[in-house]
């Protein structure tokens, strides 16, 4: 636990490790752009294109849990960087297909440094207990963010 004065209440104490995780996001997103040449949430879009190759960006969106219009921006920056290649899907030229270029390979193909090496790295030192019940009560706090009062 960080050396630091502690808010009282359970609730404040709980946001206060969210702000840790949203601030260690951010750096950590920051110096994989400077050393893997993409950000945190653009690694994620190529790791789901480098998963389903020809993916559509509905499907994309669906799989981040965001709107298509959110997803526009990250792949509008990863194509001018040549690291995706949009295609018009063959049955459908109205709807565009997204694939790796072999730039995007290697970013897909990086490890050390990134998001998820930290994540996988926690995941294991947890434990799967610990890991579902985490995984378990962050859905529930993205379910209850979400709600409208």
């Amino acid at each position: 636990m960080l050396d630091r004065p502690q808010p009282s209440g359970e609730t404040l104490r709980f946001m206060q490790r969210l702000w840790d995780v949203v601030h260690a996001l951010e750096v950590r997103s920051k110096r994989m752009a400077r050393t893997i040449g993409v950000t945190s949430p653009q690694r994620l879009v190529i790791r789901i294109i480098g998963q389903s190759p020809n993916i559509v960006a509905s499907d994309i969106a669906a799989t981040l849990g965001i709107h298509p219009s959110t997803l526009t921006g990250i792949l509008q920056r990863l194509q001018r960087h040549k690291l995706i290649v949009r295609k018009p899907d063959a049955e459908d030229r109205r709807r565009v297909r997204f694939t790796l270029t072999p730039a995007g390979r290697r970013a897909d193909r990086a490890r050390r440094g990134t998001v998820e090496a930290a994540v996988r790295r926690a995941l294991v030192r947890a434990g799967e207990p610990a890991a579902t019940h985490t995984a378990e009560l962050l859905e529930l706090l993205a379910a209850e963010l979400a709600r409208d009062d």
